[in-house]
């Protein structure tokens, strides 16, 4: 069975904490908050920068910043950014296969994928990262600002 995919999730994360900085943030900075390689980062960041939600600086004090409206982006535009990753782990055996059993298997499970995953992307195009983050601030204890700063190491 296929593993889920997270990408959407962790780039999600990556951009409200930045999102929460007043500098630019390295990709060794958001590495050490994913637990993942920089390499990674800078790989996911590009696409993102490519798409114009993000933009990066070179030399002391650089890094990566938002250079979007977060108010004017949709989660459906961060999924599209990052290669519109498949949204669920079920699916067909074969597309083309040549037994009929395996047609009606495929006839009976494509409709209603193809309506669950357009309900998704039409949920996705309702949020924007702005009311991510302001659902994000809900949910915050008074001190969090204080406990996540980004440092420079």
């Amino acid at each position: 069975m296929s593993r889920n995919s997270s990408k959407l999730s962790g780039v999600l994360h990556v951009l409200l904490h930045m999102a929460e900085q007043q500098r630019p943030v390295t990709s060794e900075m958001l590495a050490r908050i994913m637990q993942t390689n920089p390499v990674v980062i800078r790989r996911v960041m590009a696409g993102l920068r490519d798409s114009g939600y993000v933009r990066s600086e070179k030399g002391p004090g650089g890094g990566w910043s938002i250079a979007c409206d977060p108010a004017a982006v949709t989660l459906l535009d961060i999924y599209r950014a990052i290669g519109a990753p498949p949204l669920f782990a079920i699916g067909n055996r074969s597309d083309n296969p040549g037994c009929a059993v395996e047609r009606a298997v495929n006839a009976a499970l494509d409709a209603p994928l193809r309506q669950a995953e357009a309900l998704l992307l039409d949920s996705y195009a309702t949020v924007t990262l702005a009311s991510l983050s302001a659902g994000f601030h809900r949910l915050l204890p008074s001190d969090y600002g204080a406990q996540h700063r980004i440092e420079n190491p």
